[in-house]
């Protein structure tokens, strides 16, 4: 589960007001049994991202329809994904220091491996939006792990699986991008 939160890491944070959930998609990343994230001030989800709420978070691999065609057996059809879905308390951290060195190593562990882009300390906009940004850190509650992928078939079924759900997922992001630009 830590792999899907490092390889995957933007989640969808939920949380509740007045029994109305708010929904944010928000890179995290993944610390010593903790999330650690930012949100502009202006959402209006961001006041609730301290004080020890309670917050979801889901995190959402691969995912393909899985036609019966590619197995060897005769079988019906389904969809196989992996998604990460936590449970934690959250709370603001106020350190405008602390919260620069968060986007700094962020942007690194983001960039990895190639690093094409270092976010230097001394970058003037990086200062400039220190006021519009809250850092908050989630502490793990709970987790749970949806890993549906084909494992209660035959091994060469779950390989045909593995390589339709690689398949699909690039096929897909290509024709996607395609139609949006």
């Amino acid at each position: 589960m830590i792999e899907v939160i490092k390889t995957y890491p933007l989640a969808t944070v939920i949380s509740i007001k007045d029994n109305q959930p708010l929904i944010t998609h928000l890179p995290l990343i993944y610390e010593d049994q903790k999330l650690i994230g930012h949100i502009d001030i202006y959402n209006p989800q961001a006041k609730l991202l301290r004080n020890n709420n309670d917050v979801t978070v889901l995190f959402a691999g691969p995912e393909c329809y899985i036609s019966p065609s590619i197995y060897s057996t005769t079988q019906l059809p389904t969809w196989n994904y992996i998604k990460v879905h936590l449970k934690g308390k959250v709370k603001a951290i106020e350190c405008k220091a602390t919260l620069k060195q968060y986007l700094i190593t962020m942007t690194e562990f983001l960039e990895a491996p190639d690093h094409k882009y270092i976010l230097e300390p001394n970058n003037p906009r990086l200062d400039k939006n220190l006021d519009y940004i809250e850092m908050f850190e989630i502490v793990i509650t709970d987790w749970e792990g949806k890993f549906k992928l084909s494992q209660d078939k035959k091994p060469k079924d779950t390989v045909a699986a593995r390589d339709e759900l690689t398949r699909s997922n690039q096929l897909s992001i290509k024709q996607f991008l395609n139609k949006v630009f």
